[in-house]
């Protein structure tokens, strides 16, 4: 049920405003254009009579069909073959008549289809691909509906791929060049489910009861009440679930009888919600229970909603087995739907760095061409003029020079980009981890004394969760700037994965890697966090070993920074711990009355406090 939802939405996505929704209005088809275009016009506003034509065009083909009637012809074909379920078949053939057709409008339209079918399928590497491919034919003079049709193709996939930004920026684009209503009531649902992922919600109602006016005048029920559903989402968080409550009531008959389940799935899995925060846990089961049973799909939102509000509704009536069960289905549904949401993070990325190292492989391609076409001018200048031979030949080693000059260039930058983080600009784990430990090594023979810091934000995946990974990506990238100020050329300093950093400092012992970290400690802490947007406090905690103390093996410096590091979490964050050899309990007892100040425990450390903890 999943899959058809899924496919309803996309496959509405490409129509443009005006479709005939009445066979009756359809004029009567006197030639095989006209069938075609009729055809064309109905194969998604009445399928059944689609079918009809469709088999009629296919078995009175004449033989003197024109290239333009036969690319349209193989495009029906391909749309109904996705119509019926056969994916697969569909993407072969759309994709096939994409190759070959002459004309922009007919590319567009193919590789749309394919976009579609690929996302109903869950291949979003596959959609974004094809995407990539149909873009550019924008730039050409095509009909302004296909260029629609794209955008809006692109806002649904990104939408599905969990691009919300993008996807939000492509249907803007639809509503900027489109007075079709219809194309506007879909565009507009898009745009606010993306703006609803990304936290930016309209803060007034107008612009939902807009969107639903002008859906419900297009006879677009399914569409009309997804925006409900946001509305709905919106007055909760107000703090007026109630008004939620009667207006999803208000319009359940109505959701009821689209019988589509996601959304049943979403309308009753609000009703849960509100029902149960409400004190109704009788209605918050039931409706819950109807999610599961009419929700469809095994990778939703609601699904997981379901299970968990079940589960609390047995945990509250003192049902522990029924608790237990409904628990264990709550997280399987959860960790499914996480791993879809992974999944097609994923394929966005992927699509993305091959795109990136394809305009790599074009670039290095064009500049070899360059170099082909001089060689070329130079062999022809040759054979024109014997005389300047020798100074094309001299031209040509100079040329030869400058490329492998430039090929050089290329290689550093490669490597560069191997062992840097993208995001930071510093060395990335594999990169520190090798640097550190050469450092390390060279340290020993010297017997110069080396000292590993390491830090790692507080409540940074706070910060992802309630402002987005874009703030958080804005974060890491302020916290290295605010500790350059604090390190060396000599010093390494690199990302070692997600909000963990690490910083070798040589020729330091305990007391001067205390003073980097308290001094990259205090420039984290002042970060002004509303340049991003938004205000919430940046902190980290940090963990100090020394050789002195873990030798200069870098696995032990690292296991004991690290130890020193959770310590500072675990001794309340936004502190500095040191790393120091732990006194057994019987010397401690011996020498407490001989040398005390020699027996120092790790140090923790907070605005300039300095007090002792235990080692681990």
């Amino acid at each position: 049920m999943r899959t058809q939802w899924l496919m309803v939405c996309l496959l509405a996505s490409l129509l443009s405003g005006g479709l005939v929704a009445n066979v009756a209005h359809a004029a009567p088809a006197a030639t095989f254009d006209a069938l075609l275009e009729q055809a064309d016009t109905l194969r998604s506003a009445n399928p059944a009579r689609f079918r009809e034509l469709l088999a009629g065009l296919n078995a009175n083909t004449p033989d003197d069909l024109t290239v333009g009637q036969g690319e349209r012809l193989d495009y029906l074909n391909a749309y109904a073959l996705a119509l019926g379920g056969r994916y697969e078949e569909s993407i072969a053939a759309a994709t096939a008549l994409f190759e070959r057709a002459q004309g922009a409008n007919m590319k567009v339209r193919a590789g749309a289809l394919v976009v579609n079918t690929r996302a109903i399928t869950r291949d979003f590497a596959g959609g974004l691909r094809m995407l990539g491919k149909v873009l550019p034919f924008t730039r050409d003079d095509i009909d302004e509906a296909n260029r629609e049709h794209v955008f809006g193709v692109a806002a649904v996939i990104h939408n599905q791929a969990g691009q919300y930004r993008i996807g939000r920026e492509y249907a803007e684009r639809v509503l900027a060049v489109t007075e079709a209503p219809r194309a506007r009531c879909f565009a507009g649902q898009t745009r606010l489910q993306a703006m609803q992922e990304l936290k930016q919600v309209p803060s007034e109602d107008r612009e939902f009861n807009l969107l639903i006016d002008g859906c419900d005048a297009e006879r677009e029920p399914v569409v009309a009440n997804l925006v409900r559903a946001m509305l709905a989402r919106k007055w909760a968080g107000e703090g007026s679930r109630s008004r939620a409550v009667a207006l999803l009531e208000r319009h359940l008959p109505e959701v009821e009888r689209t019988g589509y389940p996601p959304l049943l799935g979403e309308f009753h899995s609000l009703l849960a919600e509100y029902k149960l925060a409400a004190g109704d846990p009788a209605g918050a089961d039931a409706h819950a229970l109807a999610t599961i049973d009419r929700g469809g799909g095994d990778f939703t939102k609601p699904l997981v909603a379901a299970y968990r509000i079940r589960y609390l509704v047995a945990e509250a009536r003192n049902d522990p087995v029924q608790a237990l069960a409904h628990h264990r289905l709550y997280a399987e549904a959860d960790k499914a739907q996480l791993d879809e949401v992974k999944a097609r993070e994923l394929a966005y990325q992927i699509v993305s760095h091959e795109t990136l190292q394809q305009t790599q492989q074009i670039e290095l391609l064009n500049r070899q061409n360059e170099v082909l076409q001089l060689q070329q001018r130079v062999q022809e200048q040759s054979a024109q003029n014997s005389r300047l031979l020798v100074l094309m030949l001299l031209l040509l080693l100079a040329s030869i020079a400058f490329w492998a000059y430039k090929t050089k260039r290329v290689q550093v930058s490669l490597r560069r980009l191997a062992e840097t983080d993208a995001l930071t600009g510093i060395s990335n784990r594999h990169h520190f981890n090798e640097r550190a430990a050469a450092t390390l090594a060279r340290s020993a023979r010297m017997g110069e004394d080396v000292a590993l810091v390491m830090f790692d934000l507080d409540r940074f995946k706070s910060i992802n969760d309630h402002y987005g990974h874009g703030v958080g990506d804005w974060v890491l990238q302020r916290v290295v700037e605010a500790c350059a100020t604090s390190r060396r050329d000599v010093d390494w300093f690199g990302r070692l994965g997600g909000e963990e950093f690490a910083l070798l400092v040589a020729g330091a012992d305990g007391a001067e890697a205390v003073r980097v970290a308290d001094e990259c400690r205090r420039c984290i802490a002042a970060i002004d966090s509303r340049e991003s947007g938004h205000a919430f406090t940046i902190t980290a905690s940090f963990g100090i070993s020394t050789t002195a103390l873990s030798g200069y093996d870098l696995t032990r410096l690292l296991t004991h920074a690290d130890r020193m590091l959770y310590r500072a979490k675990r001794g309340g964050r936004n502190r500095v711990c040191l790393y120091e050899i732990p006194v057994p309990a019987a010397l401690q007892v011996a020498d407490a009355h001989l040398a005390p100040a020699h027996l120092d425990a790790p140090v923790s450390m907070r605005a300039g406090e300095r007090r002792r903890v235990t080692a681990f």
